[in-house]
């Protein structure tokens, strides 16, 4: 898995530079840009941990979990129950998922995602508890820096391509008006975010 920032980032600021919509709100933001970390647990488990509740929550729940279980990884995750875990303002449901993950973790992580597409990878992670389509998407985002992924299960997509196309009423208009920024959606999706948010959203 590629760290730091892409190998197609350069090319998709150039796409996008040119679109009309988002051209200008690149040009807002021209400092900083994804950046991967490499670690496809710790993401999963920080977009479970953001699943239905707002970034402000998301990010004090995770904050008090690194505290109790250190880093995120599976062992650490292992070494507390998940009532314990539920103590950091986790759902049950959502600490009983990650617990899971974290026991479930040599058929979860997979060797090689390069040579698979982003169908088969999304098939493979939502076939386990806690992770939906939404969080398999923040996972291709943010860990796997595939270039093209679009989340119309992310409400603050939905808002930000509403608020650069008016006309866009529904979640199928809002999927058509993605579609002019592939193959680059997922450098799209970064740049929508900063819209509503200028702190870089993070999993």
């Amino acid at each position: 898995m590629e760290l730091g920032e892409p190998s197609w980032w350069q090319d998709a600021l150039e796409h996008l530079g040119k679109d009309a919509l988002l051209g200008p709100i690149l040009r807002q933001y021209p400092e900083g840009g994804l950046q991967g970390k490499g670690d496809v647990f710790s993401t999963l488990i920080r977009a479970i941990v953001g699943q239905q509740i707002s970034v402000l929550a998301a990010d004090a729940v995770w904050l008090r979990l690194e505290a109790l279980v250190g880093s995120i990884d599976p062992e650490s995750i292992l070494a507390k129950t998940p009532e314990t875990l539920a103590t950091c303002g986790l759902s049950r449901s959502k600490a009983s998922y990650i617990h899971g993950l974290a026991t479930d973790n040599a058929r979860l992580l997979l060797g090689d995602y390069n040579s698979m597409s982003d169908k088969e990878i999304h098939k493979h992670f939502i076939s386990f508890r806690g992770i939906g389509p939404w969080t398999s998407e923040m996972v291709c985002i943010f860990a796997l820096l595939r270039p093209d992924v679009f989340s119309i299960g992310d409400i603050g997509l939905i808002k930000a391509v509403k608020l650069l196309d008016p006309t866009a009423e529904t979640n199928e208009d809002v999927v058509q008006v993605a579609e002019r920024w592939a193959p680059y959606r997922t450098a799209a999706c970064w740049f929508l975010w900063r819209m509503l948010d200028p702190v870089p959203v993070e999993y």
